[in-house]
């Protein structure tokens, strides 16, 4: 049977429990973040070249919308970003781009493999005293709350263990009227476009990663992670049970990655 007909009955669409799953491999629960964390060290440098062949190559366009979608304000008022998992520094120097002069970003990354990319791109941007990078975890983020203006994290929240844990510390952390954004693969909602989706993933994906980077390994657990995450409505109901509010989501690509979108009211 071909591996993408196996693909599609890997994960239950009931479950939101992801602890314990690294990619198709069950774990223990507390073991599973070093795994993460390894997968992470090795991508690191090659970071826009994995998420260029994930996507092939529409991730930048997808970090566009999901930029415009956040909006900060392109005036002189004061506007705090919290990007979590976003150690390479992408999203953040997108919306300073977009933002106004007060407009500044913190980026807190488990990996400091990745935020050793993020400073050394961060300081080729000029952007070293608008963008502050500290190492951290997304389920004990280490900032008072009510701190920021939004909170981002693009294509990091399926490598938290305890996601529910994650959106309760970006719920403690906005201020009243803060926006929550995430970006993040998804279910693919077209016919055909499924079935293409998935042979690209686990035939072409991997085999990608092995000739560039001399290692399948990582891709086929970012592969495969993508599979285990909750489908759009199920973790719609995720963000909501932190408490936020107005949730809603919007499909990028017929499915392949979704903007999920929540306010703290």
């Amino acid at each position: 049977m071909p591996v993408m007909f196996l693909a599609m009955n890997t994960s239950d669409p009931n479950t939101t429990d992801t602890s314990r799953s690294f990619g198709f491999r069950t774990v223990r629960e507390e073991e599973r973040q070093g795994l993460v964390n390894d997968v992470f060290s090795k991508v690191a440098e090659r970071y826009d070249l994995m998420n260029d062949l994930m996507s092939g190559g529409l991730h930048r366009l997808w970090k566009s919308d999901f930029v415009s979608m956040l909006n900060p304000p392109k005036g002189a008022s004061a506007f705090r970003l919290l990007d979590v998992a976003g150690g390479t520094g992408d999203i953040a120097m997108r919306t300073l781009g977009a933002g106004g002069p007060n407009t500044s970003a913190v980026i807190c990354d488990i990996s400091p493999e990745m935020l050793d990319v993020g400073r050394r791109r961060v300081a080729d941007a000029g952007l070293s005293d608008r963008i502050t990078l500290i190492e951290g975890n997304a389920e004990t983020l280490p900032f008072d709350d009510k701190s920021f203006d939004a909170y981002t994290i693009s294509f990091g929240i399926r490598n938290v263990t305890h996601i529910d844990v994650a959106l309760n510390e970006a719920f403690r952390v906005l201020k009243t009227g803060g926006h929550f954004l995430c970006l993040e693969f998804s279910e693919v909602q077209v016919p055909i476009l499924d079935r293409i989706y998935d042979f690209h993933s686990f035939e072409v994906i991997p085999r990608l990663g092995k000739l560039t980077a001399g290692d399948a390994q990582p891709y086929q657990y970012l592969v495969e992670s993508i599979r285990k995450f909750p489908k759009q409505e199920a973790f719609a109901q995720m963000i909501r049970d932190a408490g936020f509010q107005n949730v809603s989501y919007r499909n990028l690509t017929g499915g392949v990655a979704a903007i999920h979108s929540g306010w703290k009211i």
